[in-house]
């Protein structure tokens, strides 16, 4: 087998300025980006430890808010951390800061080093950084759809609320976590965009690959006004950058008839085997980023996923009866107090929907000793009620105790939730007529 040719340094061409410029502001733009955002997480998973991003520490948590507020005039606090979005202010504030940064640290470096021919060996290096960057996002959001947790079943309550109720994002979310097998099938596709990208030999394929999945999540973030557009663009850049320096290729391979040239050799070092020790070390790294993100999906899946525990009295129930000190038909029963249902789901809280279709979360203690359960607002000391419960049957619920000074008792009725077309239709192979409902 012949011998790939390893070239040095100095055998590669002289690049253009434009070709210089544009590596010097794309290495200092996107190794900002990678390192200060969710992307370096991924790359460095350690299991149980949650590491802040660095944007949001000092000092480019300070530069970024000073920004927010002397050069875009925006006066309200600043929300950083906590939120699940990824398109605060605080954000995009800070990929201007990171534009910013990228442009004069360009134009330093240009005038600087405006004698070097070009950056083959620093490219090299920066080109492994990015992959394996972009295959660890791969992974992270691959493996969190391919064990459904990103898009979870939708929730008992969610069985109930008016459709005309949900969020654009609720919509998606609700639809595709009612669909576990596709959202297996993204989440696969993730996977395997990442796993192509992380391998030397199939990098450009992999880039490709994941190039249509972010595509398609840029498209779904934008239309469905979900909070993690300036993220997905970023990843897409990353792999337009990927697959810069194929792009020749490609245009052979996909819109002429020209044979396509062989992809040149661009070893990480000079000798055989350091390579071959490169090679192995990114195959180890592979393993670590695979066992880790399925550590991680396993962890979630048993906390909030499918395998989370359930309340004691899980299900939906639907209120028979309500009487307040003795009275079912008492002044006190408004369509805001009385309620309609109580759905019972995790252990730690119940929601209630009353009269008006509205709902009202209590945190639920439960004491298994004495049948008894307490209700709390969220962060209040004390119970706002507390019941006796029994259940005469399987599908049958009675509370009896005391909420805001006043004696309530229940009865209810389990909702039988496979009877609703979105749990219990499933998959037909053969339909006579549409089932669209």
């Amino acid at each position: 087998m012949a011998q790939l040719e390893i070239k040095s340094v100095d055998s590669e061409p002289q690049w253009s300025p434009l070709k210089l410029i544009s590596f010097r502001f794309c290495l200092v733009y996107f190794g900002l980006y990678i390192a200060v955002t969710q992307m370096l997480s991924t790359l460095f998973v350690i299991p149980s430890i949650d590491v802040p991003e660095i944007g949001s520490l000092w000092p480019l948590r300070t530069l970024v808010s000073w920004t927010a507020r002397h050069i875009f005039h925006h006066q309200a606090e600043l929300v950083i951390t906590g939120s699940g979005s990824g398109d605060k202010t605080f954000d995009w504030v800070e990929a201007f800061c990171l534009l910013s940064i990228a442009f004069l640290v360009t134009v330093l470096w240009s005038w600087l080093d405006r004698q070097r021919p070009n950056y083959a060996a620093l490219h090299k290096w920066f080109f492994l950084f990015v992959r394996f960057a972009v295959g660890s996002t791969m992974f992270a959001y691959g493996f969190d759809k391919a064990i459904p947790l990103q898009m979870p079943y939708p929730f008992l309550i969610r069985l109930l609320e008016p459709f005309g109720n949900f969020s654009p994002m609720g919509v998606l979310w609700t639809s595709v976590g009612a669909s576990p097998a596709y959202e297996i099938f993204a989440g696969c596709a993730e996977i395997l965009g990442g796993l192509l990208i992380l391998i030397p030999r199939t990098a450009t394929l992999g880039a490709l690959v994941c190039l249509a999945d972010m595509t398609q999540v840029f498209m779904l973030n934008m239309t469905y006004d979900v909070p993690v557009k300036l993220f997905s663009f970023h990843v897409m850049l990353l792999c337009l950058f990927l697959l810069g320096p194929q792009a020749a290729r490609l245009s052979d391979f996909f819109f002429s008839d020209s044979p396509v040239s062989a992809a040149k050799a661009n070893p990480l070092f000079r000798t055989p085997r350091a390579n071959r020790f490169a090679l192995i070390a990114q195959f180890v790294f592979i393993g670590y980023l695979v066992v880790t993100n399925l550590y991680g999906a396993r962890k979630g899946w048993q906390q909030y996923g499918g395998g989370a525990p359930r309340s004691a009295l899980y299900g939906i129930w639907n209120v028979d009866e309500f009487s307040i000190d003795g009275q079912i038909h008492s002044p006190l029963l408004t369509d805001t107090l009385r309620w309609r249902r109580m759905i019972f789901q995790i252990p730690e809280s119940v929601n209630c929907q009353m009269m008006d279709d509205t709902f009202h979360r209590y945190v639920v203690v439960f004491d298994a000793e004495e049948n008894s359960l307490s209700l709390k607002e969220a962060n209040a000391k004390e119970p706002k009620g507390r019941f006796k419960f029994q259940q005469p049957g399987p599908d049958r619920l009675l509370l009896d105790g005391a909420m805001d000074g006043h004696s309530v008792q229940v009865r209810l009725q389990i909702m039988d939730r496979e009877k609703l077309p979105l749990v219990s239709r499933g998959f037909h192979w053969i339909q006579e007529y549409p089932f669209n409902r």
